[in-house]
């Protein structure tokens, strides 16, 4: 069984698109999903995550009329070490208004708390994490977290403190893997299939988050000051952009 290291191609978007057409996760609507009267809470560990993983629910949920908040951990701002294209204090920055743009260009109605906690340092600052998401999720809410074995330190940290919120404050957790897709392979037990979620997109849906992913010029483009290649290249997005996005319940 492979473990859990984010490198190289990883499974590619034909491998789960097969898995998918073979193995079809159960159908569910984003109004079922999140219904009449509850609140979709999304926890980003950073800015692009809520769009990279639930843009075209958080889009359906918006026209649906559900009241949205947006969770930003952190800034994300350790994406580019050592660079003098994205230096820490300007990603800290730019982070931010790409995910407002991503969020316009989606047509979500979301509010955004952004708690400022460092990148890539979320495990050691969980206490935090967790009192923060403590005092915002209510009773009822729908919480997205990342999958709580997603293989990113500061995904599966933002999934933990979600479930004790979760639990103390009587809300739900849905999971969604977002790296996840990229370490596991069609058919690891580790992957919960049988507890997955499907939410269609439409073709319109589909071509919004594209663009919508877009929005995150620093993670989709190279970086000349390092020669380092983009963050999100374009096998890790097609990824993402699949004709349904998978959740884990």
């Amino acid at each position: 069984m492979n473990s859990r290291v984010i490198e190289g191609p990883g499974t590619s978007a034909r491998q789960w698109q097969a898995w998918e057409a073979m193995h079809p996760p159960t159908p569910i609507s984003a109004e079922a999903l999140v219904p009449q009267g509850r609140r979709a809470v999304v926890v980003a560990p950073h800015p692009d995550d809520e769009v990279l993983g639930t843009g075209g629910l958080l889009m359906q949920l918006s026209q649906a009329g559900r009241d949205i908040l947006l969770v930003a951990a952190t800034d994300g701002e350790a994406s580019h070490p050592g660079s003098t294209r994205w230096p820490v204090d300007t990603l800290a920055r730019v982070r931010a208004q790409e995910s407002a743009a991503a969020l316009a260009v989606l047509g979500v109605h979301a509010s955004t708390l952004r708690l400022g906690l460092a990148d890539g340092g979320l495990a050691s600052q969980e206490a935090s994490l967790r009192a923060s998401l403590l005092r915002c999720v209510r009773a009822g809410d729908v919480v997205f977290a990342p999958w709580r074995l997603d293989g990113h330190p500061d995904h599966e940290a933002v999934t933990r403190a979600a479930f004790t919120a979760a639990r103390v404050n009587c809300a739900r957790v849905v999971e969604v893997p977002i790296w996840g897709w990229h370490w596991c392979t069609p058919g690891d037990p580790r992957l919960p299939w049988d507890h997955a979620l499907a939410v269609a997109l439409s073709p319109t849906q589909l071509q919004a988050k594209r663009l919508a992913i877009q929005q995150f010029r620093s993670q989709v483009e190279p970086d000349p000051s390092t020669g380092r290649p983009a963050i999100l290249p374009p096998h890790v997005i097609a990824r993402q952009l699949r004709p349904s996005e998978v959740v884990l319940t």
